[in-house]
């Protein structure tokens, strides 16, 4: 029985390594979404960090501020999506069958 449990043991740890790998990884992952016919366009990472967003002159109306506030809410609200999808897909495997809250 001593034997199971150290060979379980290690398994878990290997497992716990290429996880913290996978997650390391995805901060190097890059995802992009864009808005208005890509006057908006935002960049994020894998681990839903929002690293850029770019806005073309032309979508910049100073008497319509509120539709540009719209077009930048609804690129970043996509490319957070893709992050966790992007996320979901790369740690699915270490994740499949467990219920770990917060996690997705």
């Amino acid at each position: 029985m001593n034997g199971n449990l150290q060979k379980m043991m290690k398994q878990a740890q290997k497992l716990q390594r290429q996880m913290l790998e996978a997650q390391e990884a995805l901060a190097e992952e890059r995802v992009e979404a864009t808005s208005g016919g890509g006057v908006v366009k935002v960049v994020a990472d894998g681990q839903q960090n929002v690293l850029e967003i770019k806005i073309d002159p032309q979508a910049v109306d100073p008497d319509d501020v509120e539709m540009l506030e719209d077009l930048v809410l609804a690129a970043v609200t996509e490319a957070l999506r893709k992050s966790r999808e992007l996320a979901e897909e790369r740690l699915g495997a270490f994740t499949k069958g467990l219920k770990i809250p917060g996690l997705f």
